[in-house]
């Protein structure tokens, strides 16, 4: 049997007809700088023939997953992908449910669980029911209280499922927060509706509101002044506007008086209430609800359950005297502890009935502790999770499938992981090859390179000049190939720049008694005009002090807008600065039509060259895909028509009208330097450079973008498509595009997130000219790289979860 997976003339996106043989059942790492071809190779061609090779040896119509441009693989097996686009985005969705703990918990709560009785309050003891608990859909029967005879409902596992009506909290449905309107930011109290007060309200929407808002209020015997500003108007006023007549805020005013019968006559909605209801029909459109929440919503935790998701009677239940609510609030690690003391708890009659379910509680939560999650509860919510929490996740579950012979490809696993978790994973990786798998890891982190079996460098460069295999063997053997970046880094060549010692400063923002989550009443000095790094371990705190204290609390001070910051004392300092930047990981769009190139703005210039290109013939307009005008009917400027396969998932196919092109063939007619429009947003950022380097309006943009390292990206990728770190890395290319007067703090969550070491290097270079143009540039980062070129290091820890939250270090790297 052939103990490699062969590939013969790879030639998919930027692949030069790369041949190469990739040992089996072995730990291999594709390295290389970003946009080399590693995700193509390992992705698109590798797991992509994986998949069609079982289907097709399963005898099933392969026809929707097409053969990549290679000329042969021989020697694979069946894969399984873990990438980075894996994060359930459903707002039920928790850590809990996706592993499966929580559900075992439930039965574990079903089973052995005590509550309080309704009527006497006394303890009711388990009942150890025939079996009902287990059934997720049963309905809880009744049983009488031991003690007074109450009827009270059975427990079972529905009970506890913020997910069914018999577990949710009735005010929330289970969700755990509530939506309620921001009238700071709904309003100006300082102007009058005839001045335009009401954020959102145009010209022609004032004078038709002015009626109706005059008829109200004279239905009710008062005037309503709309030239009078909204901070001078009384109560009764204000709750009109805000909420509208049929308000429990307006009718606590005029209890006994029938609110109007129409519009005309004074039925008038409000403005928050409005904005409220547009919010609940529109559940189906994300883009539109997070629109609406920058308008001037925001979300609060549910005041009835407290952001717990689940009912009064739920949370009274306990095992030992823990509610199921306290187990999903305690990290994984002190989870598995508490499972481990379980059994001496337990009576000798209650044990045999929750044994198994223990067994496997214990076992899931090893599998998670051991990739590196131990900090993370089972009631965070999935959608707060990064990348790199998600893959980890997946990985847990890989570990307790026990298939052999599988080929395992991953992106990038270590992402958001501190060194110190880093060899954790190792053992991780390692424990999937020795099963018998092949485990093929796309990596930049240099102690994964070096605990590899054999390493594949991709490059030498990224686009169109990668595609190349630059190196390949074992760690020692590509450290020592020359031309290989990699093998640079690999052998201490070539190393990060060091930190240019300018210490801590005299000017900074301090953090006064920051207490939210783990943080343990922690007062911290951030130097201003450094770069600063805070790192710690997963889950130390650092997320929860940056982004969840500082990021919101510079919102509202700079913009009076955005959620209440988490739990703190005070923040000094802000005399210091003109503007705060928070540059997070997550997407920068969710609609498809959405990509590099609109959103970096460099697209609008770009059409406007292609218009001057025309002489007259079409305009800016007709370049644009997304409207009418240029773009092809058929599929409206988007490329692929989506055929819907009733049982099955929806396909999405090439165009026929315009091959997959967007735009229509008299669009397609005008070429600037030998390109057409459609070329264009096919080509990375480093190739349009090329096209357009004498157009200073597109080359000044896609220069940006180069310099944050997306020089791979092509322009027109689509938005959701985007990993976190290249999201942020183009929120920041666009950033710097703006015009700053005064001195800017910028709050960055892992930049490095998916570079090589050299790109680092690239964005480094990029932070410390905002450093020395007199900015403030704050990352949270676990690269090394950025940790020795820091002019200030804040460490947190010294553990995750319990065991954070403290100051464990602070200065300059190597002080």
């Amino acid at each position: 049997m052939d103990d490699f997976i062969r590939v013969t003339g790879a030639r998919l996106h930027n692949l030069r007809n790369v041949s190469l043989s990739l040992p089996k059942n072995k730990l291999v790492v594709l390295t290389g700088l970003s946009g080399s071809g590693k995700s193509t190779l390992a992705f698109d061609t590798l797991h992509r023939e994986g998949q069609r090779q079982y289907l097709e040896s399963l005898g099933m119509v392969t026809g929707f997953v097409s053969k990549p441009a290679v000329d042969s693989i021989t020697g694979l097996s069946p894969s399984i992908s873990v990438d980075q686009h894996l994060t359930n985005r459903s707002p039920r969705s928790t850590v809990g449910t996706v592993t499966e703990v929580f559900t075992y918990l439930r039965l574990l709560w079903s089973r052995i669980g005590v509550r309080p009785c309704p009527g006497c309050a006394k303890d009711i003891p388990p009942s150890h029911a025939d079996g009902a608990e287990a059934d997720e859909d049963a309905e809880p029967g009744q049983r009488p209280c031991p003690h007074c005879s109450t009827p009270v409902p059975e427990l079972v596992m529905g009970s506890f499922s913020f997910n069914k009506p018999a577990g949710a909290c009735p005010a929330c449905t289970g969700l755990g927060e509530a939506i309620r309107p921001d009238v700071r930011r709904l309003v100006d109290y300082d102007k009058s509706v005839a001045q335009g007060a009401v954020n959102g309200w145009n010209a022609k929407f004032t004078d038709w509101s002015v009626p109706v808002l005059r008829a109200a209020a004279g239905h009710y015997g008062f005037t309503f002044d709309v030239d009078t500003p909204l901070g001078e108007l009384d109560d009764r006023q204000r709750d009109l506007l805000l909420h509208g007549v049929e308000s429990p805020e307006f009718r606590r005013h005029f209890p006994d008086t029938a609110p109007p019968a129409t519009v005309a006559a004074g039925r008038f909605e409000g403005v928050a209430t409005a904005l409220l209801r547009r919010y609940n029909d529109r559940a189906d459109d994300p883009e539109y609800r997070e629109r609406a929440e920058r308008q001037g919503l925001v979300k609060q935790p549910c005041g009835e359950c407290d952001g717990t998701r689940l009912s009064a009677a739920a949370r009274a239940v306990t095992v030992h005297g823990l509610t199921v609510v306290e187990a999903t609030r305690l990290p994984l690690t002190d989870l598995a502890d508490w499972l481990g003391g379980l059994r001496e708890r337990s009576a000798e009659d209650e044990w045999p009935l929750v044994e198994p379910v223990v067994a496997d509680l214990e076992e899931r939560a090893r599998r998670l502790l051991d990739v590196g999650v131990g900090y993370l509860t089972l009631g965070q919510a999935t959608p707060s999770l990064s990348a790199g929490e998600t893959q980890r996740l997946r990985l847990a579950a890989l570990l307790g499938s026990g298939l052999t012979g599988v080929l395992y490809v991953l992106d990038e696993p270590t992402i958001g992981l501190h060194p110190s978790d880093t060899a954790r994973l190792i053992g991780v990786l390692r424990r999937l090859r020795d099963l018998g798998n092949t485990v093929l890891v796309i990596e930049h982190d240099l102690d994964v390179l070096k605990a590899a079996d054999h390493v594949v460098d991709v490059g030498p460069g990224a686009g169109r000049d990668g595609g190349r295999i630059v190196a390949e063997g074992t760690p020692q053997e590509v450290a020592r190939t020359e031309g290989s970046v990699t093998g640079a880094y690999l052998s201490g060549l070539l190393s990060a720049p060091p930190s240019r010692g300018r210490g801590g400063g005299e000017a900074a923002v301090v953090i006064r008694g920051a207490r939210a989550h783990n943080l343990r009443d922690l007062t911290v000095r951030i130097p201003l005009r450094r770069l600063v790094t805070v790192t710690g371990p997963s889950g130390s705190g650092k997320s929860t002090l940056l982004l969840d204290i500082l990021g919101r609390a510079a919102r509202r001070h700079f913009h009076g807008a955005g959620e209440l910051p988490a739990e703190h004392d005070g923040i000094d300092g802000w005399e210091h600065l003109s503007k705060a930047v928070l540059i997070d990981q997550q997407p920068i769009s969710r609609v498809p039509r959405s990509n590099a190139a609109t959103y970096s703005d460099v697209f609008t210039p770009i059409r406007e060259v292609f218009a001057a290109r025309s002489r007259g013939r079409l305009t800016a307009g007709h370049f644009s895909f997304n409207v009418p005008g240029g773009r092809c009917e058929r599929c409206e400027g988007a490329g692929v028509l989506t055929v819907h396969m009733h049982f099955l998932p929806a396909v999405e196919v090439r165009c026929p009208a315009c091959k997959g092109r967007r735009f229509r063939p008299e669009v397609l007619t005008v070429r600037h330097e030998g390109h057409d429009i459609a070329e264009v947003l096919g080509a990375t950022v480093d190739e349009a450079l090329t096209v357009f380097g004498d157009v200073p309006p597109v080359a000044t943009r896609l220069r940006r973008m180069a310099d944050v390292g997306l020089g791979y990206l092509p322009l027109g990728q689509p938005a959701t498509t985007l990993s976190g770190g290249e999201a942020q890395r183009l929120k920041l290319a666009k950033e710097l595009g703006r015009r700053t007067t005064g001195r800017a703090l910028y709050l960055l969550d892992e930049p490095t997130t998916g570079l090589h070491s050299a790109d680092t290097a690239r964005l480094l270079d990029v932070l410390q000219r905002l450093v020395d143009a007199g900015h403030s540039v704050v990352t949270i980062e676990h690269n090394l790289d950025v940790v020795r070129a820091s002019d200030w290091l804040i460490d947190l820890g010294p553990e995750g979860g319990a065991g954070g939250g403290r100051l464990v270090a602070q200065g300059v790297p190597g002080n």
